[in-house]
């Protein structure tokens, strides 16, 4: 597994402050090792992806926008009754709005992650994915489960790392902070793997 530094994190996170970088990147690191994400590639898109959702390094609750909530609408009523979430009832949208360092959204996201980190509890208390160590166990399971399309992805990527963004969100929230954080880690980390030979 690669050695990956809080100096080289910052690095990849630019705005981000280093307070919560070494607060949160031991448990992060953990996950990643324990779901046996280990190689470069892999290491680097778990960590860039924090940087599409969460840039602050820190777990946190989706807020309303245009993207989840109708215009004068109830906060996250665009996710209320979405199938594809596993919604179906007026306020689900808001229960199980996005969380965590990924961003866990939807009732069967959050019933079918919960068990596999440890947390079975966690569609009955959705607030467990802020967590520092609920959330670094999601994002690891998260890209765990997506792993083989991932892989794919980032092979037939070259230049455009966000080719890989789509079993996460889509490749376009985060797109800059992504690409920035996968290209800046990519580059330490496989200078780094040089020297060290």
């Amino acid at each position: 597994m690669p050695t990956i530094t809080v100096d080289i994190v910052s690095q990849m996170f630019p705005g981000t402050g280093r307070a919560a970088i070494e607060a949160n990147l031991p448990s992060i690191l953990y996950a990643i090792e324990a779901a046996q994400l280990t190689t470069l590639p892999l290491m680097v898109y778990t960590l860039a992806t924090i940087a599409a959702e969460s840039a602050s390094f820190e777990p946190v609750t989706e807020m309303p926008g245009p993207g989840n909530t109708s215009k004068g609408g109830r906060p996250f009523d665009l996710y209320d009754a979405r199938a594809d979430l596993g919604n179906h009832h007026p306020g689900d949208g808001a229960r199980y709005c996005g969380r965590g360092y990924v961003q866990l959204t939807g009732q069967a996201n959050y019933r079918l992650y919960g068990p596999l980190v440890g947390q079975p509890e966690l569609e009955q208390n959705p607030e467990l994915a802020n967590d520092p160590d609920t959330a670094a166990s999601l994002l690891a399971a998260y890209v765990k489960h997506h792993v083989v399309d991932i892989t794919a992805r980032l092979a037939q990527a070259g230049a455009d790392p966000c080719a890989a963004r789509k079993p996460v969100n889509g490749g376009e929230n985060g797109k800059d902070r992504f690409t920035h954080a996968y290209q800046t880690g990519m580059a330490l980390l496989s200078a780094g793997a040089a020297n060290s030979t």
